[in-house]
């Protein structure tokens, strides 16, 4: 399965960021071309299961359920249901750790998914540059 990955540190203590980022609904907040993003039942964005409705540019849909939530260990897991990619079996992870020298932290996103072989390479590259990566610089520039 290819692997898309991207990681940063964040001039913040790690409890300040994953409290932020546990919110599983919030991604249009702080995610670069993500302009609404709402959790369909209207539940709570910190219960494993519920699926969040992204909608990005061209009013294309993401929809993506948690499915795992790890505070102790400031780690999310998630599936994407739905997406206009030619991707299959996707999902990822957001983790968060203490950089314990510093009071900083070290924040990685990473995902791996299914694609014809034909996408594969465009389709790991869209993710970390198009995806991962803007999204931990928004993280980087909102937690100065």
């Amino acid at each position: 399965m290819p692997r898309s990955y991207a990681s940063a540190v964040l001039d913040a203590p790690a409890d300040d960021v994953w409290s932020y980022l546990r919110d599983f609904g919030n991604l249009a907040e702080w995610m670069p071309g993500v302009e609404t993003g709402v959790i369909e039942d209207g539940g709570p964005s910190d219960r494993v299961g519920c699926v969040r409705r992204l909608i990005g540019p061209g009013d294309s849909v993401f929809r993506e359920r948690l499915s795992g939530l790890d505070d102790t260990g400031r780690t999310y897991t998630y599936e994407i249901l739905q997406c206009p990619l030619p991707v299959r079996g996707a999902h990822g992870r957001i983790r968060v750790s203490p950089v314990t020298a510093t009071g900083q932290c070290f924040v990685e996103w990473s995902g791996e998914f299914s694609a014809d072989a034909g996408d594969e390479e465009a389709m790991e590259k869209t993710l970390t540059k198009g995806i991962y990566t803007p999204g931990i610089e928004a993280l980087r520039r909102r937690f100065g």
